[in-house]
């Protein structure tokens, strides 16, 4: 098989596939690398992004001298088309995971292999790693199929399925197939957790789900409200955030994938394969602003019911669990050499009072632009707003997760405001019964407390935390949430102190550690593609249009070549951090609102 193009394990040289249950990453060379299975936050079966030998893969290569390599998604699809040119002809593979009720035993990826012009001959690979590369498996040939059979508790079982002979080398199913110009040749890997079946669906995959896959992604991308001068970046971003979403729960992933370093070779590897309250607030904002109602209604029904407990804890599994306990996994040697390798979370348990105004400003806009919320479901409001109440002048860890400190963080103080604010709104508009004057006097004690204590009259700006001299990226929040007017001196003062400690153009960081590392980890952190996008919207906010425009075009030069954001840029423009990162894209979306309304005022 041809060698890989070493530059190709970069993080941004991959697409994402998924069929709402999960995803896998594709690289640009062919190779899928990266997927956990059956669910987001499940073991991972293919892991080579982790470990380029011992993570497992399914690569399908064409045996063509010097050839370059290109990808796009089909339009309004998450339907990814790789392309291989050379001299002695072109060929494209097609990836989906089919998304529809016949196939959702299983999840499936169909790979449709096609020479477009010449006579090509390909090689395909397929050797998953279960349980994070820690389990081994056996391969055998029946009925033309290779079955892989995990030697683990769940007998996981993955079957590879195809209309070109299949056979078994170095235990993995491998296939090498020569196609005439306009041939076509289909690869199906299914995964199914105990046994998949005995009959062989082919047909089926190949006649029937690949309309079916793009037709899904079509209609649901209709049903966007947005008008702007953005379409396809804004689709993008939409589909990206609908992939890291589970069809049958209504929750979803902050990014689907773990321990993609913020720093190469050093410590900053965490696992997002979880919800967190947060990003999933966020994320459905971004929906509702887009017309994508039935996603936010099932969420916010997932979320009541995770409400019910005595405790709303600041992320869960994608079920609802909380068991996350952070771990190491000694047996893939991590990203470019990048330890430890972590899955689970232990930011699980830290005390993080933001959720609650992000959650309840979600709500807020649910029940203003959507449908009416219950009575039921306000209750459970008045419950969280009961924490708030208690709560909001205590230190926290804040949105960053500092795990060595906690502080008095501006950011966690203005949700808190905000979840008193958008909770009384919601009573005000709907009549139901609230302390109201109690709740006022909340509101407008912390309101006193951020504008006069979180001054630092000596930099001109609302600062990271009391007492600091430093300001943090999250402070874009006092606008976009309307704590602030945009025109105020005090706030404009405040962005341009932004722009000066935190800003590289248009990226930006979301703090500086300093020498005394504050966040108490080694290294320095790429910017925070989010960040940027809060102060670009920012900068359209407070009537700086023009820049706010221009810098929302250069800041989208920083996607990659299919306009998908990791969390971080480091120092050479490369991806850093999980990938593709929720945030980020939600961001991204809001952003382009914001610039498209104040465009159209003027």
């Amino acid at each position: 098989m041809p060698k890989k193009n070493p530059e190709h394990t970069r993080i941004e040289d991959y697409g994402v596939i998924g069929n709402l249950k999960t995803v896998a990453l594709v690289c640009v060379d062919g190779s899928i690398d990266f997927m956990c299975y059956p669910a987001f936050d499940s073991p991972t079966v293919f892991a080579k992004l982790l470990d380029n030998d011992n993570g497992g893969s399914f690569a399908i290569y064409p045996l063509l001298e010097g050839y370059n390599t290109k990808q796009l998604y089909l339009p309004s699809t998450a339907v990814l088309l790789t392309r291989f040119f050379s001299e002695e002809g072109i060929a494209e593979v097609t990836d989906y995971m089919p998304v529809n009720d016949l196939m959702d035993k299983s999840n499936a990826i169909v790979r449709q292999v096609k020479t477009v012009r010449g006579k090509i001959t390909f090689q395909a690979k397929c050797k998953p790693a279960f349980d994070y590369g820690g389990t081994q498996h056996n391969c055998e040939l029946r009925d033309d199929c290779v079955y892989f059979n995990a030697d683990n508790e769940d007998g996981t079982v993955m079957r590879l399925i195809a209309d070109v002979p299949l056979q078994i080398k170095n235990n993995a199913g491998y296939a090498e197939f020569t196609l005439e110009q306009g041939k076509t040749a289909y690869l199906v890997l299914e995964c199914g957790k105990g046994q998949v079946e005995n009959d062989n669906p082919l047909e089926a995959y190949k006649h029937d789900t690949y309309q079916e896959t793009v037709d899904f992604w079509r209609n649901w991308s209709k049903k966007s409200t947005y008008k702007g001068r953005w379409t396809g970046t804004v689709n993008r971003s939409a589909i990206t955030l609908k992939l890291l979403t589970s069809r049958e729960l209504g929750s979803m992933v902050a990014a689907p994938t773990f321990s993609l370093p913020e720093v190469i070779g050093g410590g900053r590897n965490w696992d997002y394969r979880f919800t967190w309250i947060r990003d999933a607030a966020f994320t459905m904002y971004a929906f509702l602003r887009l017309g994508y109602t039935e996603e936010a209604t099932a969420f916010l029904e997932w979320i009541h019911d995770r409400c019910q407990a005595d405790k709303l804890y600041l992320m869960y599994t994608i079920d609802g669990g909380h068991d996350m306990e952070e771990k190491e996994v000694a047996n893939l040697s991590g990203y470019q050499n990048s330890k430890p390798v972590r899955i689970g979370n232990g930011a699980q348990d830290q005390n993080q009072l933001d959720i609650y105004g992000e959650l309840i400003d979600t709500i807020y806009i649910y029940n203003r632009q959507h449908s009416a919320i219950t009575f039921e479901f306000w209750e459970t409001i008045v419950k969280q707003v009961n924490v708030v109440v208690e709560r909001w002048d205590t230190a926290d860890h804040g949105i960053w997760e500092i795990r060595n400190t906690e502080k008095n963080f501006l950011h966690s103080r203005l949700m808190c405001w905000v979840a008193m604010d958008r909770a009384i709104k919601i009573g005000q508009h709907r009549s139901f019964p609230f302390p109201e004057n109690e709740w006022k006097q909340v509101r407008d004690a912390i309101y006193k407390d951020i504008y006069e204590n979180f001054w630092n009259d000596k930099i001109g700006a609302w600062v990271q935390y009391k007492g600091a001299d430093v300001v943090d990226a999250s402070v874009l929040l006092m606008s976009l949430m309307h704590f602030i007017a945009p025109h105020e001196p005090r706030w404009l003062s405040t962005l341009k102190v932004v722009e000066e400690q935190l800003g590289v153009d248009v990226l930006l960081y979301r703090y500086k550690n300093g020498e005394e590392s504050f966040d108490g980890l080694a290294g320095e952190e790429g910017t925070f593609n989010m960040c940027s996008f809060w102060y670009i919207e920012s900068l359209a906010k407070s009537g700086e249009v023009a820049k706010a425009l221009d810098s929302f075009e250069k800041m989208n030069g920083y996607a990659n070549h299919l306009g998908l954001f990791s969390e971080q840029i480091g120092h050479r423009a490369e991806h850093l951090g999980n990938f593709p990162q929720a945030f980020t894209h939600l961001a991204l979306i809001s952003a382009a609102l914001e610039i498209d309304k104040q465009l159209d005022r003027q």
